[in-house]
């Protein structure tokens, strides 16, 4: 359909409607309670970037221990305590949250949209964040921080080796923090599939968008693995759980499995938005278009696909048959293929093009030189007699910062360094921040290039002294030089960048002439992003301040937004988001006391903090009234419905992606069934001593979540009251089954019967607080003829629960029985 312009209106008007409606109160109660998508970027930057100083810090301790062969400066005590807090801090608190941050503040802008999909996610995603980064901060501080490294391999992190609550504060923090990290990943993926520029097909969509649809794909899938294996890992240290030990059918490598599922698609998760920032940063310091949209974007999936296929790369010494080590060697080696892809078409861009040497370009320089040197590296690590040679060396943590710092920080500084000016709406104060560059470069390269070297004279890594090896002192000592060298240009990037904020002169509009959406708008961009929302081909800043674009201005009271079809972009409904509020925080709170409660030992107070979270949770239905009629007029020949009287809002999008996080967790507990049914040492497993009427209440379970999700297909939620009741029976069948189960602790088998268990209560207590909102929503109206409320949310969690318990109660069923 042709979509036609609105007639202009006087834009001073329009933005005071606006930011009485889109803008927050001032002082303490407003800055707790806003959901602004650039508010809430910004505070996940700012958030990073502090944390990325104290890992800094911490990089700068680890340097001055090495730099001489007694190592005088630390116990070994403190020193696994700083580098795993190097590691956790840089990989968990900084990389992640920056790109997310990053993504909060720009997609909304780059797409033409006023705010991401859901503001209170993103709220408690923040929030999420900062409890748990305090909760690792105050560990180190106390001297309980987690000593084992940032992947806390078993058994060393075992209750054993680690008796106190060191390997307890990383598990449940990083725990902690995960949830946010699923939250920005279905904010993400929803904003970028439903909320673009009415007209701007998935086909159109800027190159970051592409990136980060990627990156939140991979996240989804990504992180669910390491959230169940630091459960499994936890309730083994808590309630002695045997997943991990050996003696009694668990494995230590199965852990590694678990991590290494998540640890190696998190390096293309952070890679990924950095390469998006490269692809629309170059086109414009070039003065070019980008060289190779099409093939970019098959990269990018290329990519999103390969990168689940490696993990095994970083197991190559733990006994992996010689066919499983040629395949992921292999699949190692062809990630280079998409990589190389997009380093080509950079490179074309910019051959084409004439690029300008200004600050964001000098950092992808360093880029360039740097990531494909670690990209080298990487290669040479997939070659299995290669690896064997330099396994667990300090050859391999040059790689990674190669690849991490290269591949992330210099993009990320050139991103900050190109975006700054629509943050801040001032210019950088000149030859800083081209002087904290050379001195970021050279100390990188004096550190860690060094390292390559050291690793193949045989250094280990994670050690802090070497008093019998004289050769590797002065490569460390120049190292830790060096090290020094870039610390001092990453605290000079941070001093011109206060100064930007502080003293830096006004900047015009568009200052890099990019023509891109993002900066349409004013700078910085008001809390409403644009007056009025682009049509296709409109970019302009006056023709959107004045109204010209669709849904102007705000003559509703409310928070108006469009929403598109997710392939063609064609407008489909208006959506009406929430406002400020301090539900985020106060359920934030919930899961703090919850994570506080278990590192205190606490465990059978603990559920009552889950209680709370329900409670907390159980407030967000609450919707805010919606003002005029069902149908919103957004352009002069088209009207659209409001989000509650569609079939298709966001909110069911949002639960598809919580399901795929969910099939990855389960998938992931299934690949655990499987690995220690086959591979740990100590099975066939003791002959249990579960009576066969146990199946029966099984049976219950299942019939009854078949039942319920049949019942949540009857017109306008009429079923809610008897799906309540078939899930009370479902609980009560639990309840009975949870006695006849063996001792967990006896065998890992037991444990994974009662992991499985603790799923399906999930489930059901999940399923029974949907019913109960639909029941409600039923009775105050807001399920009717014209209104389906939660009953799609409620009819998917239904189907998903039923399908996956029936599947667990029967692989234990048929574990049963063959035993």
């Amino acid at each position: 359909m042709t979509l036609q312009p609105n007639p202009p209106q006087r834009a001073l008007r329009l933005h005071r409607d606006l930011d009485a409606i889109w803008g927050r109160p001032r002082g303490l109660r407003g800055w707790l309670s806003s959901v602004n998508h650039s508010e809430l970027g910004l505070r996940f930057m700012i958030t990073a970037f502090v944390f990325f100083g104290i890992g800094g810090l911490l990089a700068m301790l680890i340097r001055a221990q090495l730099a001489t062969q007694g190592g005088a400066f630390l116990d070994a005590a403190h020193f696994n305590q700083i580098f795993t807090m190097h590691g956790s801090l840089m990989m968990f608190l900084f990389a992640i949250p920056m790109l997310e941050g990053l993504a909060m503040f720009l997609l909304p802008k780059m797409l033409g949209s006023r705010d991401l999909a859901f503001p209170r996610l993103s709220a408690l995603g923040w929030w999420c964040y900062v409890l748990g980064g305090l909760i690792l901060l105050a560990a180190l501080l106390g001297g309980v921080a987690p000593d084992g490294g940032w992947f806390m391999y078993t058994p060393l992190s075992s209750r054993a080796y680690s008796p106190g609550i060191n390997a307890d504060v990383w598990l449940l923090g990083i725990t902690f923090v995960e949830v946010s990290a699923i939250a920005a990943a279905v904010e993400i993926t929803v904003t970028i599939l439903r909320m673009r520029a009415p007209g701007m097909a998935l086909t159109k969509m800027p190159l970051f968008a592409w990136y980060m649809l990627g990156t939140a794909a991979m996240m989804l899938v990504g992180f669910p693995p390491l959230i169940l294996g630091s459960v499994l890992l936890e309730l083994e240290r808590a309630f002695d759980w045997p997943f991990f030990d050996v003696a009694r059918g668990g494995d230590p490598l199965l852990w590694q499995h678990l991590f290494w599922l998540f640890g190696h698609p998190e390096v293309y998760i952070i890679f990924l938005p950095a390469a998006g920032a490269i692809s629309t940063i170059i086109p414009v310091m070039s003065r070019v278009p980008i060289m190779g949209y099409g093939a970019i974007v098959a990269a990018i999936l290329g990519l999103v696909f390969l990168s689940f296929g490696l993990w095994v790369h970083h197991m190559f010494t733990v006994g992996i048959p010689h066919l499983a080590l040629a395949f992921f060697s292999s699949a190692s080696a062809l990630v280079a293929v998409p990589t190389a892809v997009q380093i080509f078409a950079w490179i074309g861009t910019m051959w084409r093009g004439r690029p300008q040497m200004r600050l964001p370009m000098l950092y992808l320089m360093g880029f360039f030189s740097t990531f494909v040197m670690g990209g080298l590296t990487g290669v040479m690590l997939a070659i299995v007699p290669f690896n064997w040679q330099v396994h667990d060396t300090a050859f391999v943590t040059a790689h990674l910062h190669y690849v991490l710092i290269g591949g992330f920080v210099f993009p990320m500084l050139a991103a900050v360094s190109y975006w700054m000016p629509l943050i801040t709406g001032k210019l950088q104060i000149k030859s800083l921040g081209q002087t904290a560059f050379v001195l970021i470069f050279i100390g990188f390269h004096g550190t860690f290039f060094l390292m390559h070297l050291t690793g193949l004279l045989g250094m280990p890594r994670r050690i802090d002294i070497y008093p019998d090896n004289s050769e590797w002192v002065w490569l460390n000592l120049v190292s830790s030089v060096f090290g020094f060298v870039m610390a001092m240009g990453f605290a000079l990037f941070a001093i011109s960048l206060a100064l930007q904020v502080l003293f830096g002169t006004r900047a015009r509009r568009d200052p890099w002439q990019a023509e891109t959406l993002e900066w349409a708008a004013p700078l910085p961009a008001p809390s409403y992003n644009f007056a009025s929302l682009p049509l296709p081909g409109q970019q302009g800043a006056l023709p959107l301040a004045r109204g010209e674009g669709l849904l102007p201005g705000a003559p509703r009271p409310q928070r108006e937004t469009l929403v598109v079809d997710s392939i063609s972009g064609a407008p489909r409904h208006v959506a009406v988001l929430p406002g400020n509020t301090l539900l985020p925080l106060v359920t934030a709170g919930m899961i703090c006391a919850f994570v506080l409660l278990m590192l205190a030992g606490l465990y059978a107070v603990a559920p009552l903090a889950l209680v709370g979270l329900i409670g907390a949770a159980w407030q967000w239905h609450h919707p805010a009234p919606l003002h005029g009629a069902p149908e919103v007029k957004v352009g002069p020949e088209l009207a659209l419905p409001l989000h509650p009287f569609v079939a298709d809002p966001l909110s069911r999008t949002g639960m598809t992606c919580l399901l795929i996080a969910n099939g990855s967790i389960f998938a992931c507990y299934l690949f655990a069934l499987g690995f220690l049914s086959v591979i740990a040492p100590a099975w066939p497993a003791p002959e249990s001593q579960v009576p066969q009427i146990a199946i029966l209440p099984g049976l219950v379970i299942v019939a009854a979540l078949a039942a319920a999700a049949a019942l949540a297909r009857i017109p306008q939620g009429a079923g809610a009251m008897a799906a309540l009741a078939l899930l009370g029976v479902a609980a009560l069948a639990l309840a009975v089954m949870v006695p006849l189960l063996d001792d967990p602790r006896l065998h890992a088998r037991d444990a994974l019967r009662a992991a499985a268990l603790g799923y399906v209560a999930l489930h059901v207590i999940v399923g029974a607080v949907l019913s109960a909102l639909c029941l409600v929503q039923r009775r105050d109206g807001r399920i009717s003829a014209l209104t389906s409320g939660a009953t799609a949310h409620w009819r998917m969690w239904l189907d998903f629960s039923a399908v996956t318990v029936g599947i667990v109660l029967a692989l234990i069923s048929l574990q049963q029985v063959l035993a």
